[in-house]
């Protein structure tokens, strides 16, 4: 990054992932199918959704972008979905250049999945499994850790 006050791309993948961790840790199978509303989406949908969002940023770095909408996986099986596409996207950023501007792709795909992950942690709520809060800003966000292994929070709160 030659710019300090520049975005990285692989930053905002890598906070993604650090949250979402946040908001999928120790949550049941029973939370992936609670749902507050007939017109509202159970989290295992929305955590497809956003599999399905980071597949599309996957295909709009590469040049040909497509959207698939798929069908939830089993709740495990999903989480590990979000996981590997973190990865497979984060490798592909840290390669040959992006067939468009990375601006592009955080205020779409990447700034929906922020948007869609707090709405499972808003859900954990609701279904009385809260993931807790945490201090952000000073947590440890390194570019290219998108697995489920992340740093430790350094300060939670209710």
């Amino acid at each position: 990054m030659s710019n300090p006050n520049e975005l990285s791309l692989r930053h905002a993948v890598a906070t993604l992932a650090y949250r979402g961790n946040r908001a999928l840790r120790g949550a049941t199978a029973e939370f992936a199918v609670f749902q507050i509303g007939s017109a509202t989406r159970q989290p295992a949908q929305i955590l497809a959704h956003v599999g399905d969002l980071l597949d599309w940023a996957l295909s709009i770095v590469n040049g040909n972008a497509t959207w698939h909408n798929s069908t939830p996986l089993p709740w495990d099986q999903e989480v590990a979905r979000f996981f590997r596409a973190l990865e497979t996207l984060d490798r592909r950023l840290a390669s040959e250049p992006l067939a468009c501007p990375a601006n592009k792709v955080f205020q779409g795909p990447i700034a929906d999945a922020l948007t869609h992950v707090g709405q499972i942690s808003m859900l954990r709520r609701l279904a009385g499994q809260p993931a807790g809060g945490e201090n952000f800003f000073i947590a440890e966000i390194v570019e290219g850790r998108v697995g489920p292994d992340q740093a430790k929070p350094l300060r939670e709160f209710d």
